[in-house]
């Protein structure tokens, strides 16, 4: 393949690479590969091997490895590059650099410079599982990995109930059980969604099914490969303030807080954070 080997001007230019099939990169992404003086990349092995499909030669250029664990030192050394003038690609393992991957703090640290940032964009899990789900993409919100603590997941998606649009997830296939399990309990049983696997690779899948159905699907049956999770938004109910605390006071008299809330909240499809809050009004009202 020719590419179009040219000077690039100093700067750092993130480079979007394929979430899978390798043929998905862009033109312009492998000529910024081709051209740029320096290379860097979240997984240098990745980059190579997908340079060599790609018949990219690396002209006795180095791969830095730039991730969360490589320390300052190679940031540094990147700005540095590119004060003396040279131009710096930066590509994650796969997809879009910094959407849920690294090289945000690469890119603060050029802009604090006052250094020139652009992009070559490329594929995307989040839109390309947005794109083929079937839910509404008027309006969506990446809320990224959730928590791994049960706790922590829990509060979370509680804070998502009146979100309103598609929310979309990125999940390990070891946890997913556990977060469906969880969002179902949290945001509704009956709430549409779709877990997305393996996205443009051989094996690509969309399930869709309610939260419960999916949950009980894949509870104690992990899947294989990347895991993107979207969320139908709330069709939440109008409900009454005084018929709201009718209903707390009534069930607080057999139940705890926790558990009143819990019943309240499922029973009048209101967000568990609205009927906690008016809880907390009513211990100091006199019954």
């Amino acid at each position: 393949m020719n590419f179009q080997i040219q000077r690039l001007s100093a700067g750092l230019i993130f480079v979007g690479v394929p979430i899978g099939a390798a043929r998905d990169i862009t033109l312009r992404a492998l000529d910024v590969l081709a051209s740029a003086d320096v290379l860097a990349a979240e997984d240098t092995r990745s980059l190579r091997r997908l340079m060599e499909i790609h018949g990219v030669p690396l002209a006795g250029r180095r791969i830095e490895a730039l991730h969360d664990h490589s320390g300052a030192g190679v940031q540094n050394k990147l700005v540095a590059a590119i004060k003396d003038g040279q131009s710096v690609a930066y590509a994650s393992e796969a997809g879009m650099p910094l959407i849920a991957d690294p090289g945000f703090e690469l890119s603060r640290a050029v802009i604090a410079e006052n250094l020139p940032v652009t992009v070559a964009p490329g594929p995307s899990a989040v839109l390309t599982a947005l794109a083929m789900g079937g839910l509404p993409t008027d309006a969506f919100y990446f809320a990224g990995f959730l928590p791994n603590a049960k706790s922590a997941r829990r509060t979370a998606l509680e804070a998502l109930q009146e979100t309103a649009a598609t929310l979309v997830f990125y999940e390990s296939p070891r946890r997913l059980g556990a977060m469906l399990r969880d969002a179902a309990e949290v945001l509704g049983a009956e709430r549409r969604a779709v877990v997305c696997r393996e996205l443009t690779k051989k094996f690509e899948e969309a399930k869709r099914g309610s939260l419960e159905e999916l949950s009980a699907q894949y509870t104690g049956s992990a899947p294989k490969g990347e895991v993107v999770v979207l969320v139908d938004r709330g069709r939440l109910e109008t409900v009454k303030s005084d018929d709201l605390d009718l209903a707390l006071r009534a069930a607080l008299e057999q139940h705890s807080m926790r558990d009143a809330v819990d019943l309240v909240a499922q029973a009048n499809g209101v967000a568990r954070r609205k009927v906690y809050q008016a809880a907390l009004a009513l211990k100091d009202v006199p019954r």
